[in-house]
């Protein structure tokens, strides 16, 4: 019955919301994808330029701090960097909001694409989207972290393997400036496989947001499955 109801489109009801879980999915999806998104961003801003010095800078200080940052980045838990950011900049420098998706009493804009700072926009709910972007620094931060070591390294190894090709040589034989054989030459290349890893690790991001929306409160859906595992909530687990 649950596979021929599947079929249809059917993933049963929550005995927790007591809503269809297709609903339930519908709602929080885009709010982990947005997450999901904003993490891959920060990701490709920060680990680009690390793994493009530590390229460049091969063996030299500036190539030992990206891979430490990188280290950093992939080595540390989750849920303890989590804990480690709301204390600092949340309650500590109050820099930066604290748990939530919105500020207090701010009403969620009306549904049109699913994704809160997208809909704000389209609305012209410029202060919802200023608290939605807000919001969303620490999480996507967070949850960024192990992607941008990712990134960092896989660069950096890739643009070393190709600044020894003889391309790059023979345009350096030809007089080319460095900072073009290294942007107009080496890098197209090595960031074929960076961008082949990108689609692994975007999948990697909606895995790991389980512990980061639990940490956060964010409305998607690792908070979901985590509060459906904690109520028995089998229809929403299997969904």
């Amino acid at each position: 019955l649950y596979m021929r109801n599947l079929f249809q489109g059917d993933l049963g009801d929550s005995t927790s919301t007591r809503r269809p879980v297709m609903t339930d999915l519908q709602q929080f999806v885009p709010n982990t994808m947005e997450l999901a998104f904003a993490a891959l961003v920060f990701a490709i801003a920060v680990g680009v330029p690390l793994g493009l010095i530590g390229a460049v800078y091969r063996d030299r200080w500036p190539d030992h701090v990206s891979r430490f940052v990188a280290l950093i980045g992939t080595s540390v838990p989750v849920f303890w960097l989590g804990l480690l950011m709301l204390y600092v900049f949340f309650y500590k420098l109050q820099w930066l909001p604290g748990p939530g998706r919105l500020d207090t009493g701010m009403q969620v804009p009306d549904r049109i694409t699913g994704l809160i700072t997208a809909d704000a926009a389209l609305q012209g709910q410029w202060d919802v989207v200023r608290s939605s972007l807000s919001h969303l620094v620490l999480p996507a931060v967070v949850l960024g972290s192990f992607a941008l070591g990712v990134v960092s390294r896989m660069l950096r190894s890739s643009l070393v393997a190709a600044l020894g090709e003889d391309y790059v040589r023979t345009a350096r034989a030809k007089g080319v400036v460095e900072r073009k054989v290294v942007a107009g030459h080496a890098l197209r290349n090595a960031l074929i496989p960076t961008v082949t890893v990108l689609g692994l690790t975007f999948a990697s991001l909606l895995a790991g947001a389980v512990l980061t929306e639990t940490i956060f409160s964010w409305p998607g859906i690792g908070r979901y499955s985590v509060q459906a595992a904690l109520k028995l909530d089998y229809p929403a687990l299997l969904g």
